[in-house]
């Protein structure tokens, strides 16, 4: 049997989460999961920023977990729950569990989960096989219970959790007189229901006797036993038969593997594990939990039937803007308001883009085409993602039908629109104590035109004076990271909320002349004014791609 894999579905945005990105995986995730009853988890590929976090705190809603990467991870596959076992238990038992279970490994385990080794049905034939030490019993620790287990027999005089660590073992064939020779201190004598060699192994100081075919033990040895410290054991078998099995009892810690073992973590990513596994010859490797605890066994026919991870994107369709491993998932759904990238699927998914200045837009439809009741914090969720896609209707992007769902969203929500924008943005627009690096990736995104590849930021204000000093203070950074990213061009919005305008800082290799012939305008040092522009998607987006490709 293997550990069955729980296929929930990530909902995502892009790289560089924006309030739409986050807040439409969470409401998606929430609407994918009443009407399905399956589970769907939001997720973010990236750093909430201060609008989104305001957004969060305001309605009670913690963040999406982190997504850095959707690649196959050994999670994913199956992976066999073979059980784990005390390191003392005999190799008779541990053959047995795996004749039960169809495994060739167990692990040894420690009672709080962590791994000790490896015995392998390889390591218990050598035992049979490569042993002609008479002291080995010993040598391995042979606990007492191990061997009354193994002869399914019953221990009359002795301690069972005692432990036969000292001496050989022997059968008590010859005759008394013979048996003082070679029965030594702390040896084990396998005999049968004669009185006189059992009292002769007693006498000789054995640590334990093995009386055979089931045959009692008289009071007189019983007592005898007790006074000299000599452990005695009865069991059904004849001494042949005992002699064969009495090594199956010693414990698989004697030979199983314990140094350098091979073993993976379930985050582990199945491309970087194929190549180790292939390297080695065993048949089977560990599987541990991140705090190092032992979870389970997969082989390497486990990694053939691997699938990639559930995910539904939102909010974006193209492979640049997406979260890392994006071509290792399976990806379900697509729902999106903009204009069709790169993101190529392994098979049909369902993908739902409109014309709208919000994906949280389309959510809200979907909500209601499902019939499902939108409850107050989605309402506000949704609300707010409008309100900021949309710059409060003001972007050229904004619809109708993003205003009406806005409006109708607000009221669910219980916020004024106006009031409630105004403290939104400010909590967005406030760049005090922010390094260049976090209020560059506040809101950017990558796009390519033919071979041509380039990135555009985005800071939307209401503070004039602020805008005015990231113009300076930017354009530094812009080169630096253009060179970091190995991007052709870079571009950086500065918008005014208020005025619905933008300030364009551009560096590359004649980025600002291709804004400014695209735009008929002039560029001085570097920076592009564009009156009424305020939307990177409907207004800067086509016009750099479509002068790019002219």
């Amino acid at each position: 049997m293997t550990e069955p894999i729980k296929r929930k579905t990530i909902v995502i945005g892009h790289k560089n989460p924006d309030t739409d990105s986050i807040c439409s995986a969470i409401c998606y995730a929430n609407l994918k999961q009443k009407i399905t009853g399956n589970e769907f988890v939001p997720g973010r590929a990236g750093h909430v920023n201060a609008e989104t976090q305001f957004v969060l705190d305001y309605f009670g809603v913690e963040a999406p977990r982190l997504v850095e990467s959707v690649r196959t991870q050994v999670k994913d596959i199956e992976i066999r729950p073979t059980k784990g076992v005390d390191k003392n238990i005999s190799l008779k038992k541990a053959w047995n569990m795996m004749q039960e279970a169809n495994v060739v490994t167990i692990p040894a385990v420690t009672d709080d989960g962590i791994l000790e080794g490896l015995i392998t049905v390889g390591d218990i034939t050598r035992s049979y096989m490569n042993v002609y030490d008479s002291s080995i019993l010993s040598k391995a620790n042979t606990q007492y219970s191990n061997i009354i287990e193994t002869l399914e027999g019953a221990v009359v005089v002795g301690d069972k959790d005692a432990y036969f660590n000292e001496g050989k073992v022997l059968i008590a064939a010859a005759n008394p007189d013979m048996m003082e020779y070679y029965i030594c201190p702390h040896d084990l004598v396998i005999l049968g229901n004669r009185y006189e060699s059992q009292l002769c192994a007693i006498e000789m100081e054995a640590s334990c006797i093995i009386v055979c075919e089931g045959a009692a033990v008289s009071l007189t040895i019983r007592k005898l036993a007790q006074e000299r410290g000599c452990t005695v054991i009865t069991t059904p078998y004849d001494t042949y038969t005992a002699a064969r099995l009495i090594n199956q009892s010693m414990p698989i810690s004697y030979f199983m593997k314990t140094e350098s073992l091979t073993t993976f973590e379930d985050r582990d990513c199945i491309d970087d594990i194929k190549d180790v596994m292939a390297s080695k010859r065993y048949r089977d490797f560990p599987i541990l939990y991140k705090d190092g605890s032992y979870r389970g066994m997969i082989s390497r026919r486990n990694l053939l039937g691997a699938k990639g991870k559930q995910v539904i994107l939102v909010d974006h369709n193209e492979k640049n803007q997406a979260v890392e491993g994006m071509s290792e998932a399976d990806i379900l759904e697509i729902i999106d308001h903009h204009r069709l990238g790169t993101v190529e699927t392994i098979s049909p998914v369902f993908f739902r883009n409109q014309p709208l200045g919000c994906t949280a837009t389309i959510v809200y439809q979907m909500y209601q085409e499902s019939g499902v009741e939108i409850e107050k914090k989605i309402a506000g969720l949704l609300c707010s993602a409008i309100i900021s896609d949309t710059l409060l209707f003001r972007s050229p992007t904004c619809t109708e039908v993003d205003k009406q769902a806005a409006l109708k969203l607000a009221e669910i929500a219980g916020i004024e629109v106006e009031k409630y924008a105004d403290s939104m943005f400010a909590a967005g627009s406030n760049l005090n104590g922010k390094t260049d690096e976090e209020i560059f990736y506040q809101d950017f995104k990558r796009f390519t035109a033919g071979k041509i590849s380039f990135g555009v930021g985005q800071i939307s204000s209401l503070n004039e004076k602020e805008l005015g000093d990231l113009k300076e203070r930017m354009q530094p950074y812009l080169e630096k990271t253009l060179k970091d990213l190995g991007m052709d061009m870079m571009f950086f919005m500065l918008t005014n909320i208020l005025t619905q305008s933008t300030e364009l800082l551009c560096t590359g290799s004649g980025a600002e002349q291709i804004v400014a012939n695209a735009f008929h305008t002039s560029a001085e040092g570097r920076v592009v004014s564009l009156p009424g522009v305020a939307s990177r998607k409907k207004q800067l987006i086509p016009v750099i791609v479509t002068a790019i490709q002219g």
